[in-house]
């Protein structure tokens, strides 16, 4: 199940609650006034389109009726109930109820749930899931519509999770090692810090003392009658909503929604679901926390506040002005990363939720080594100039254009939106009142309100926001520069000489210039081909490049495309590998044409649109997005990222300060340090698979990698483009006679080059012992040459899934020695038909081997015996289930496509999908496990904690 996630950046940190005691108001004497009326702002109404109610018992329910994907419904359970309403003897018992939903309900018991959902193809993890957190618990599973029973049955589920899950003693047992393993994997140096700092930034309240994940000494000792305790207190109806969304019918899932949860109770003498807050201290706090596994060092700065609501019109105005500070002052920051020189690795600000009743003015710089007072002073310079000067009309301009751009966007896609947007967006509305109006009054609201927002109104929210007290200073560093970081005073004095110093106002240079600073001269389609069945057509162009085109109604507002030819890195020696490697994305972040990085972001502003060349090992290209208004915008940067790129010296030299100052404590994460010696070893120590390091670095040379960059684009004649989604196919050929067919042509015919790079042969074991905590990351690997087919993909994708599917069951579910163990399978047709199956997971390391024993055991009944057949019929229809909705997105198509085409394969394949599906056995999978799974070729890598 999910869980709280956190980053070492606190202002996504989502927790809420509070131990401080807040005393009974004291009314001052004073004379009675005159009762004067006020009239209370109303909340702005819910979305017309859902069906909402609530039952005699208290129980809530949203309906509504989409068909974004079609013949599929999603529901979501969800419940007021989180970690903060724990007692001290159930410290991570709501979580651990969470994970006993799963173990058995009255109507599924033990594992029959989850079970029952794979035969449905509802995949475990993927689709069914949930999570814990401070203060709600939430439940998902999307389904089929389109079968009763199912649908009928997905009903139960939810019924069964709202107040019958049969808690199991066995099950609760059997359980504790699933959860503690969970809670093994967030170990390490985030999570030790985190242990620090939280009590400090959540001013020592109730949120402070219950992260979700719990503590070891009640996961492992509780009683059975304590958790039951939670269930019975606080699951019940008065504090649950039930949320459905899909292709339905309203009516008929109203009639049952309240057939079936009319008859939840609410328990007798029920406790009072107190609402915890952070309580505002009116004081300054500073913590500096280090760890020897930390890889870089952290100033933040966190200036807390109430929140702001998001009830009535009012409030979304404000939200509004919010917004715009926001993303004018993201730009401001993005700006400082496109110097030449940065002053740090990382930076940024913003205005954002924080937890517990508050808000926070969020600042955070990442320093280079050694320069922490410079990083520092620089965040906290842009931060003091917007505060002290506010922003340029202009600024404000562009953040409106784009803020109107993004609605529109949505506006266009109000009856293509898919349901699980729909379903958090009532989610929030139940959890926490968040206004959930629906598009079109929401467009409304922006179109009435975004023309009269005024610079001076943005610029109050940063007089509002950027305060001098309620602001806790946080550094967070490597354990090697303890002796080193500065003190309160110290960062203190830091802030007030910035404040100190004769800033001058934000300057908003524009460029006047044309994008392209030379304008494409037109070619011409020469021929055109349609495929009625796969609905496409393809021109060919007079420069020898070809356009593959289809046109879809999966979205209203958006086109996808990408395109290639053969290549890459492969035709570039070792010496030059890392120059070519870096080519496109450092060529890209120096802006195009006339314009540098800064001017195109600016002149790109309020348009839908994202364009990026590549340059892989074996092929280069383009690939981005656009909607239909700004298509020819995307047009001209293709166009001009082939013909006009830019070359910075400047801009170079920044961007390798940076790279080499963000390796320099590289060495101290146990994961960094594992993944470069895995990648190693998997491609037999190449050098263009082994970690990066500070001599790699020092081979890019900008002269180099601008040739490089420029010789991969100068010949487009084997390249093909797909464009798939809202396509008119006669509008668009004029642009792509005026920008594709215009691209250099020198019919050079390059094919990429087979570097030889091979996982090696036998039997390889390997142990890399780094990190303190008692945790071990396992992956083997088992490889070799493949028979290329469509039908032998299928084949193998079974052998992995009925080998997940049984990992699931017998590590985590009858051992309960993992918590999400998992295998992935590869393939590739160039240079050489080869594939790859890894499985991995995470463990105590005294288990380890055990584990692997278990696994490989697993193995060889797959190889003796094959997969069962209800595990094979659990694939077919996750499979069958998954591909369903798969072929209604743009995304697909435009893998497929585009897949098919770089693999010279028939893009007609997809037709004998089913008939391969269905050509699975018990014996051919067995057969599939004796061919790919011999163990001839088998690697065991594994992560273990250092010695003490």
């Amino acid at each position: 199940m999910k869980n709280i996630k956190s980053t070492i950046l606190l202002a996504s940190v989502g927790l809420a609650l509070s131990w401080s005691f807040t005393a009974a108001p004291t009314w001052a004497q004073v004379a009675k006034s005159k009762v004067v009326k006020t009239t209370v702002e109303k909340n702005l109404p819910l979305d017309p389109a859902v069906r909402t109610g609530k039952l005699p018992n208290g129980f809530t329910y949203y309906i509504r009726h989409n068909e974004e994907p079609k013949k599929r419904v999603t529901f979501y359970l969800a419940n007021k109930v989180g970690s903060v309403l724990e007692d001290d003897t159930q410290r991570g018992l709501a979580h651990f109820t969470e994970h006993m939903s799963f173990n058995g309900t009255k109507n599924f018991p033990k594992n029959e749930l989850v079970s029952y959902l794979q035969k449905s193809g509802v995949r475990f993890g993927a689709d069914l899931n949930a999570y814990t957190s401070f203060d709600e618990t939430v439940y998902q599973l999307p389904l089929p519509s389109d079968n009763a029973d199912i649908l009928k049955n997905g009903i139960q589920i939810m019924r069964d999770w709202a107040q019958d899950a049969t808690l199991d003693v066995t099950e609760i047992n059997k359980e504790r090692g699933v959860v503690l393993e969970e809670k093994r994997l967030g170990k390490g140096a985030q999570e030790r810090m985190q242990r620090q700092y939280l009590p400090t930034i959540l001013n020592h309240s109730r949120y402070s003392l219950r992260l979700p994940i719990g503590t070891d000494e009640v996961l492992n000792n509780f009683k059975p009658e304590t958790i039951k305790k939670f269930y019975h207190d606080w699951y019940r109806p008065d504090l649950q909503a039930l949320i459905v969304v899909g292709d339905i019918d309203v009516n008929q899932m109203e009639k049952t929604i309240k057939a079936k949860f009319s008859d939840l109770k609410n328990p007798a003498g029920e406790k009072p679901r107190t609402k915890y807050t952070v309580p505002l201290l009116g004081q300054n706090q500073f913590l500096a926390v280090t760890d020897k596994e930390m890889t870089v060092t952290v100033a933040q700065v966190m200036i807390k506040q109430p929140a702001a609501k998001l009830h009535t019109a009012t409030d979304y105005r404000d939200n509004i002005v919010r917004g715009l500070f926001n993303r004018m002052t993201g730009a401001r920051y993005a700006e400082i990363m496109r110097q030449a020189n940065p002053p740090y690795l990382q930076g940024g600000a913003d205005v954002s939720d924080f937890l517990g009743g508050l808000d926070n003015y969020s600042l955070y710089a990442v320093a280079k080594p050694g320069e922490l007072e410079n990083g520092f002073k620089a965040a906290w310079r842009e931060t003091e100039r917007i505060r002290r000067f506010g922003f340029t009309q202009t600024e404000l301009d562009r953040a409106k254009q784009a803020y109107l751009s993004d609605m529109e966007a949505s506006l266009k896609e109000k009856n293509k939106t898919n349901s699980d947007s729909y379903v958090n967006e009532y989610l929030q509305y139940f959890l926490k009142g968040t206004a959930a109006p629906g598009i079109s009054y929401e467009y409304d609201l922006v179109k009435n309100d975004l023309p009269g927002v005024t610079l001076a109104e943005v610029n109050e929210v940063s007089k509002s926001s950027i305060k001098t007290t309620n602001r806790d200073l946080l550094l967070l560093a490597p354990e090697k520069d303890k002796a080193t970081l500065p003190t309160e005073a110290t960062v203190n004095s830091w802030i007030k000489a910035v404040e100190g110093e004769d800033l001058k106002p934000y300057n908003d240079e524009v460029s006047k210039q044309p994008l392209l600073a030379n304008a494409p001269v037109a070619g011409k389609i020469t021929a055109e081909t349609k495929d009625a069945a796969l609905g496409t057509t393809t021109l060919t162009l007079s420069n020898g490049v070809k356009v593959v085109l289809k046109p879809t109604d999966f979205k209203d507002n958006e086109i996808l495309f990408s395109a290639s030819s053969a290549g890459g890195t492969s035709l570039y020696s070792d010496a030059d590998y890392q120059s070519a490697s870096n080519a496109a994305g450092m060529i890209e972040s120096f802006g195009l044409g006339n314009y540098n990085p800064t001017q195109l972001e600016k002149y790109l502003s309020g348009k839908q649109l994202s364009v990026s060349p590549f340059i892989s090992e074996r092929a280069q290209g383009i690939s981005g997005s656009s909607t239909p208004k700004d298509l020819e915008s995307a047009f001209e940067l293709i166009y001009g990222y082939v013909t006009e790129p830019r070359k910075d010296a400047d801009l170079f030299q920044g961007i390798i300060t940076r790279s080499k100052a963000g390796l320099a404590n590289r060495g101290n994460d146990p994961n960094a340090v594992f993944q470069d010696t895995l990648s190693a070893t998997l491609s037999n120590y190449n050098v263009r698979r082994t970690g990066p390091s500070i001599a790699k670095i020092d081979q890019i040379n900008l002269d180099r990698e601008y040739t490089i960059y420029q010789e991969r684009f100068a010949d487009a004649s084997g390249m093909t483009f797909t464009f798939v989604g809202n396509i008119d196919v006669e509008k668009i050929k004029p642009l792509i006679e005026k920008y594709i067919a215009s691209l250099p042509s020198k019919n050079l015919g390059q094919q990429a080059k087979d570097l030889g790079i091979r996982i090696p042969e036998g039997k390889i074991a390997k142990n890399v012992y780094k990190g303190s905590e008692p945790k071990a990351t396992v992956d083997m690997v088992w490889s070799g040459l493949f028979e290329y087919s469509a039908a032998e993909k299928v084949q193998l994708d079974a052998l992995k899934e009925c080998l997940e599917i049984r990992l699931i069951e017998r590590l985590r579910e009858d051992e309960s020695g993992v918590y999400s163990p998992g295998a992935f399978a590869n393939n590739t047709k160039f240079p050489v038909q080869r594939y790859s199956m890894f499985v991995y997971f995470g463990c105590d390391p005294k288990n380890a081997d055990k584990l692997v024993a278990s696994t490989l055991d697993e193995i060889s009944k797959l190889k003796a015996n094959g997969p069962t057949q209800v595990n094979i019929d659990k694939w077919r229809a996750e499979s069958i289930r998954t591909r369903e909705t798969a072929v209604r997105t743009n995304g697909f198509w435009l893998g497929y496509i585009s897949g098919q085409i770089n693999d010279k394969e028939d893009l007609h394949q997809m037709d004998t999908y089913l008939k391969d599906l269905n050509s699975v056995t018990i014996e051919s999978v067995k057969a599939t496990a004796q061919k790919y799974l011999s163990g001839k070729n088998f690697i065991r890598m594994q992560l273990l904690p250092e010695a003490k």
